[in-house]
């Protein structure tokens, strides 16, 4: 009634083209995410040297403030220093 060596042979090549489309998908998705991770990366790395040029900007700017007024810098590091250590100290 059934060819049931025809279906098996017909199972048999669904299996196949299955098999090599979830390999494709497998690899195109592989290769996509790839390229997400290597555009995040290159995001990344631009904004870490646009932070460290920044910090280098504010960090020569503070060293021209210190620098024109020393003692105001040290009695506001030594009172920042203050509440600091009182703020720590009741936690």
């Amino acid at each position: 009634m059934f060819d049931t060596g025809s279906i098996s042979d017909e199972l048999k090549a669904l299996k196949v083209d299955v098999t090599r489309l979830l390999s494709t998908a497998g690899e195109d998705a592989f290769e996509t995410s790839k390229d997400h991770v290597e555009a995040l990366a290159d995001q990344i790395k631009a904004a870490l040297a646009e932070l460290g040029e920044t910090v280098s900007e504010e960090q020569e700017q503070l060293h021209g403030l210190v620098a024109e007024s020393p003692l105001a810098s040290l009695a506001s590091a030594f009172a920042l220093g203050v509440v600091v250590g009182f703020m720590l100290r009741r936690h």
